[in-house]
Formats: structure tokens, C-alpha cells, sequence
């Protein structure tokens, strides 16, 4: 039995009637190799697999009067059949049509009763094709630790690997009786003290460092002064004041409702290196800036386009190299996007600088902020009032106007049940208070696969965004080539040899 840490258990406490918190995967596939490929064959997959993540087999206890956070118990009741599911699309089923799909599942809540976890085996695709949706809890996974999960049915050769069972096979224990669960929580409350007064601590040296809080009007007033008392009993000095990052009013940023919008595409890796190697910079410089140009192309069009840069939420993973775990292990990083820039290559050099700029503010950063201020908030709130504090804390404006995540993925093929993987998209968590649509990108086998989860009401157009992002993509090779062109070209009334 598991506690959920502070953190993890925001995302429970965030789902309200149109916010929900868990992630989730498309995984398309080619299975026509396979002539029996289905959930069949994908549920003895997993049946074989089950207990390489243990995710797939708790569920959440509550304790009693939400006297402390809940606990994660392995489900005495546990059924396969009650986690993966099969649904078809009409015959030669197109890109739209799985989208939609996929939006509405993604709308749905997860039975809290049950493992937090579901998997549809989707079939009917043109050409062929299949997939399969998966949707696990927030609460249990950030984007690396959710891969870790994907990847108990993941293999790197058609035929699948042999795992071998569990040792001693599950043994059901009775989930825990409510006053043992108060008792758990007795102990736990007499510790909370100590941790609240820790965090405390923390964050008022560091508020102006939280995303977003900087943007109350005495959040720097506080954060000096508490510096200034702590450094007067031999603390060090801060390293650096974070830049104030202020997020203009986008049509992105408007309350959501409970439907839910989903349009997936790739870019080819190698382009993006291409544009790497010339700019200088990261692969994923170069990725926020596609961003920046398809979300400049984007609020053109909505007639919504602000003078001053975006502002991006970044996650950032916090856990350390070559570790395995579960739940969330992650911070934000808050850049600036230039899409006021008319110019592609000039937005891609500004994003590059912003990334910078972003990376040196975030260093600076304590780690576990986020943490920090998970603790404070009381585990008797639920979906509803933690939305009413989100809806308060956007008063002084939103802290960000989008979030951008970008998660390394493989770079071999893979198989599941014997069908090759041809592309994996992310589809994440939208609310009020971080905008009305999610970007985030999963690199696999030389391609950055982009899931894009908006609100229809807010984003009407969310496959618009995958055309601009084509389309920003080739405007900057054309740049690149013509530059090398011109760089080629020594031009008339010169000679190429010496004189």
C-alpha cells in the first residue's frame, strides 16, 4: 500500500465536470502481417505482462472524511476484460474519424472504483490499420514513467519477448478497513506539520519563482524580504530573480468545457535537425518554435494575435537519470514565444534565445516547487473547489497561454502482439487555468509525433494546427535553402579562382 504524494494527488483533486487528469496515447499500427491481430492476442499480451507495472493492478482507497491523501491498494477485484476494450471505425476509417475517436474517449472520467487505466483496441483504419488508445491517471504517471508503462506491452521484434511471470503469482489482500485507513491517517496528520512548515519555508523564499505567482502584485516584495531574513541566519544568496514573464489575453485562454478535440501528425526528425544544424541551438529549440510559428499562423486567423510574446509552460522531468518509479516526478519551465515575429528565420533565433533564457532562470529554480505548493493545498478539496482557486489564481492574469511538452521516445521500431508500430501520439490534460489546448510530442523511429488535445468550443479547428505545423516546417527549409543557395552562389563579377 502506497500514499499518493501531494503532487500526484492534485490531479485527482483538479477533475471536475469539465476538467479531467489523466494522459493518454494513440498507438497506430500495421497489422496486416498478422492475420489474427486483435484484442485477443492484445489481452493475453497483457495478461502475460501484467505485473511489470504495477499501475495496471491498484486502485485508489479514500480515507475516510479525506483526513489525508489516499492510498494506492492492488484491487482484490481485479478483471482484465474491464480494461481493455474494442471498438471499430467505419470501414477505411480516416485520420478525422479517429480523432474523434479518440477525443471522446480522452472525455471520458475514469471509474475511480477500478485501476486507472484503460486500453481500446481500435480496428476499421484505411489501408489496413489499427490502433490501440490507451488512457492512464495522471495521479499514477508523468509523461516518462507513463512510456515505462507503455512499454510492459511494447517489443522490439515482431515476435514477442518471453517475460517471465510473477514469482509467487498475485496474492489478493483485502483492501484496508476504514479505521485502519484512520489510523494510517492519524499517523500521517502528525507528520503534516513538520512538511507544511518545510514547504512554507521554501516557497515564500522562492514565490516569485512559482509559474504564475509572480504576477501578484506582492509576490517580489515577499520573496526579497523572506531572502533577506534567511540569508541574516547564513543562508546563501538566491542565484538569479527570475524575468517576469506576463501572458498576453488569447482566444487559447478562455474556460473550458467537458468536450474535447484530438488531431495527430508527425514531422519527419531529420528536417528538424536540418534546421537544428543550421540555427545552433536544441532539437528542441527548433520544435518550439514550430510551435511558435503554427500558433502565430493560428491566432491570425482568429483575429487574435498579440503584440507581446506567448508565454509556454514547459514540463520539465526532475527525475534522476536511469530511475524508475511512479507518479509524477516533474516541474515547469515558463518561455517566452515570439509569435509577434513576422520573420520565420528571426522567430526561430528568438526562440532559441528565449529557450535560453528560460533554461537559466529555471536552473536557478529550487526543484520541487510544484511539490512544495502541492502541499498546502488540504485533501478535502475537490474537483470543484480546486477549480474555483485555479479560476481565482487567473485574476492576475494567466500564468501561461499554452503548455508544450515533449517526451523522448525510441528511436528502433516496435511491435505490439506482432503488429509494427507506425506512430505514437500523446493526447494530455486541459483546464481553465493552462489553456484550452495541449501540445505534446513523442520522438519514435526518426519521427516527432504530435498529439494535440484542444476544447472544440475554445479551438474549433484543432487539425489546422497540424497543417500549420507542416507548414512551418517547410518555410524555414525553404529558408535554409535558400540561404546555402545564395552561400553557393558567388554572385556576378566575381571569379572563383585568384587573381
Amino acid at each position: 500500500m502506497r500514499q499518493l504524494s501531494a503532487f500526484d494527488s492534485q490531479f485527482l483533486q483538479i477533475e471536475s465536470a469539465t476538467t479531467l487528469g489523466h494522459i493518454g496515447t494513440l498507438i497506430t499500427l500495421d497489422p496486416r502481417e498478422v492475420p489474427d491481430w486483435g484484442i485477443g492476442r492484445v489481452r493475453s499480451l497483457l495478461a502475460e505482462r501484467i505485473h511489470l507495472a504495477p499501475v495496471f493492478r491498484q486502485r485508489l482507497v479514500q480515507v475516510p472524511f479525506r483526513l489525508t491523501r489516499p492510498y494506492w491498494v492492488h484491487d482484490p477485484a481485479f478483471d482484465l476484460a474491464n480494461h481493455v476494450r474494442e471498438v471499430g471505425l467505419p470501414a477505411e476509417g480516416t485520420d478525422a474519424q479517429l480523432g474523434d475517436l479518440v477525443a471522446f474517449l480522452h472525455s471520458l472520467p475514469l471509474d475511480r472504483s477500478r485501476p486507472l487505466w484503460e486500453a481500446w483496441v481500435i480496428s476499421g483504419l484505411a489501408g489496413g490499420g489499427a490502433a490501440i488508445y490507451t488512457k492512464v491517471h495522471h495521479s499514477a504517471v508523468d509523461g516518462l514513467s507513463g512510456a515505462e508503462v507503455l512499454a510492459a506491452v511494447l517489443d522490439l521484434t515482431r515476435e514477442p519477448r518471453v517475460v517471465e511471470p510473477e514469482a509467487h503469482g498475485l496474492i489478493p489482500l483485502p483492501v484496508p478497513s476504514p479505521p485502519a485507513l484512520v489510523g494510517r491517517a492519524a499517523k500521517a496528520l502528525l507528520r503534516a506539520p513538520a512538511a507544511v512548515t518545510g514547504a512554507t519555508t521554501k516557497l515564500v523564499r522562492h514565490l516569485d519563482q512559482v509559474p504564475g505567482a509572480a504576477l501578484i502584485p506582492t509576490a517580489r516584495v515577499v520573496s526579497r524580504s523572506a531572502d533577506l531574513t534567511v540569508r541574516a541566519f547564513g543562508a546563501p544568496a538566491r542565484a538569479r530573480t527570475p524575468r517576469l514573464l506576463r501572458a498576453p489575453d488569447t482566444p487559447l485562454n478562455r474556460p473550458i468545457s467537458s468536450r474535447r478535440s484530438f488531431a495527430y501528425g508527425s514531422l519527419a526528425l531529420g528536417d528538424v535537425r536540418r534546421v537544428r544544424r543550421f540555427s545552433g541551438g536544441t532539437t528542441n529549440d527548433v520544435v518550439m518554435a514550430l510551435c511558435a510559428s503554427a500558433l502565430r499562423r493560428w491566432l491570425l486567423a482568429h483575429d487574435g494575435l498579440p503584440e507581446t510574446p506567448l508565454v509556454a509552460a514547459v514540463p520539465v522531468s526532475t527525475r534522476a537519470r536511469g530511475r524508475k518509479g511512479e507518479g509524477n516526478e516533474i516541474a515547469v519551465m515558463l518561455a517566452a514565444l515570439p509569435t509577434q515575429v513576422a520573420d520565420p528565420v528571426e522567430r526561430l533565433r528568438g526562440t532559441r534565445e528565449e529557450m535560453s533564457r528560460a533554461k537559466d532562470d529555471f536552473d536557478a529554480s529550487p526543484v520541487g516547487l510544484l511539490h512544495d505548493l502541492a502541499v498546502l493545498v488540504p485533501p478535502v478539496l475537490n474537483g470543484s473547489a480546486v477549480n474555483a482557486l485555479m479560476r481565482l489564481a487567473a485574476i492576475p492574469g494567466v500564468p501561461f497561454n499554452v503548455m508544450v511538452s515533449n517526451v523522448p521516445g525510441p528511436p528502433r521500431e516496435l511491435f505490439v502482439a506482432g503488429a509494427p508500430v507506425t506512430g505514437m501520439y500523446p493526447a494530455s490534460v486541459i483546464t481553465d487555468l493552462t489553456g484550452a489546448l495541449n501540445i505534446t510530442l513523442f520522438s519514435y523511429r526518426g519521427s516527432l509525433d504530435f498529439g494535440l488535445i484542444a476544447d472544440p468550443t475554445v479551438v474549433p479547428d484543432v487539425w489546422s494546427l497540424i497543417e500549420y505545423l507542416h507548414e512551418a516546417l517547410a518555410e524555414l527549409l525553404e529558408a535554409i535553402d535558400a540561404h546555402q543557395e545564395a552561400a553557393a552562389d558567388p554572385g556576378p563579377g566575381t571569379s572563383s579562382s585568384a587573381p
